[in-house]
């Protein structure tokens, strides 16, 4: 669980270094993002998924 928050912890870090070094990239992309369709979107989702987890059991075993 301690792993669980630390990892949570540098996702916000990251995502607000990306937000406070390019505000208007980041506000561009977020505009982008309503032309994406829905089920790209959720196909990208849930391949970072896979991958994240992946990466995640390969580090722990």
């Amino acid at each position: 669980m301690n792993e669980m928050i630390i990892a949570f912890g540098l996702f916000l870090f990251i995502e607000g270094i990306l937000y406070a070094i390019f505000p208007s990239r980041m506000k561009s992309m977020l505009k982008r993002l309503e032309l994406i369709k829905e089920s790209q979107l959720r196909t990208g989702g849930l391949i970072f998924a896979i991958i994240g987890f992946a990466i995640i059991y390969y580090i722990k075993s």
